[in-house]
């Protein structure tokens, strides 16, 4: 860049007769005519503010010094759809406006035409449907304490922790996903795929990993209705299960659903486009019954697949016993 706004000086020089301002070389046209874009017009002045003055620099390319020395506050695009998923996941009928309104709150600031637009990419537009008279009430149980907190988990169905997520679909819908895991062994016990976010969600969830004979000692989950439900939580409570939540608006309290949902998200949801209900439960079921189980290796589970990790516990305490 140097030498040719030297190079511009000369010829001009050359043609003239004259010797340019000493203040600007004579490259006002040269620095006018280079940087086509912001970013380029930033890092032209950037590599000449070391001999050149900044504010000179800046008249020269036509860009405020407050825009040289901004500092874009734009968060990494999957931060984005994380929060944003959360922010819709806990306001179901929330729009795009109410949704910017909540990520605001976080700490996130970005306009409402782009959250518009990520809802929409993301399979999260808020369906317009007719007002329905209510004919039940269902009262959630209190939230329980968090029985996690300093708790070391030491063998498998030590603690199975449960979280829900959407999966947007290419013809408008949106389906969503219940999981249940054995935080131990990262084994996904069961999981429920429906239409309708309702407590039958983690209902369905519930009954599938229970079939497999497991029953864990502590349920863990956020504070989500449906996991509040009293139908849920009895059955549990039948089973002597303690039930375990995460403190309100807490989802690192939470760390291992979400861990086990932003993996599929980020290895599965997000690298395909489902073209309906059907094609996404097909996709699901070898991702979470077959990949996640019996191929996907952990580092924390010392680079061994949940499968294998568990056989080995079992194995071991077989040839202790």
């Amino acid at each position: 860049m140097k030498n040719e706004c030297r190079i511009s000086e000369n010829i001009r020089t050359r043609e003239t007769g004259r010797q340019t301002d000493p203040r600007t070389g004579g490259f006002k046209k040269t620095l006018q005519l280079l940087p086509v874009t912001v970013t380029e017009k930033k890092e032209a002045i950037k590599v000449l503010a070391d001999t050149y003055d900044v504010k000179m620099l800046c008249g020269l390319m036509d860009m405020p010094r407050s825009s040289y020395y901004y500092v874009s506050d734009r968060r990494d695009d999957m931060e984005i759809r994380n929060s944003i998923e959360h922010a819709c996941l806990k306001h179901t009928r929330y729009g795009h406006r109410r949704i910017k309104s909540v990520l605001g709150i976080g700490g996130i600031h970005i306009g409402k035409e782009r959250v518009r637009l990520l809802m929409k990419d993301m399979g999260l537009q808020v369906r317009r449907r007719r007002r329905k008279i209510r004919t039940t009430v269902n009262i959630g149980c209190a939230p329980y304490p968090n029985l996690l907190k300093n708790l070391d988990i030491a063998y498998p169905d030590h603690v199975w922790c449960g979280d829900i997520s959407y999966i947007g679909l290419a013809d408008g819908s949106t389906a969503y996903l219940a999981i249940l895991m054995d935080i131990y062994t990262r084994v996904i016990r069961g999981w429920s795929l429906r239409r309708d976010l309702t407590e039958l969600l983690v209902h369905e969830a519930l009954t599938k990993a229970l079939q497999t004979g497991h029953v864990p000692l502590i349920h863990h989950s956020d504070q989500g209705s449906q996991y509040k439900a009293n139908s849920y939580d009895s059955r549990l409570l039948e089973l002597d299960v303690k039930i375990s939540m995460a403190g309100k608006g807490r989802a690192w309290e939470d760390p291992f659903a979400e861990s086990v949902i932003g993996h599929l998200k980020d290895e599965e949801v997000w690298l395909k486009e489902y073209a309906d209900f059907r094609d996404a439960y097909t996709n699901q079921c070898y991702f979470l019954d077959v990949f996640y189980n019996y191929e996907r290796i952990h580092s924390s589970l010392g680079y061994m697949t949940p499968s294998e990790f568990e056989s080995q516990y079992w194995s071991q305490r077989e040839q202790n016993s």
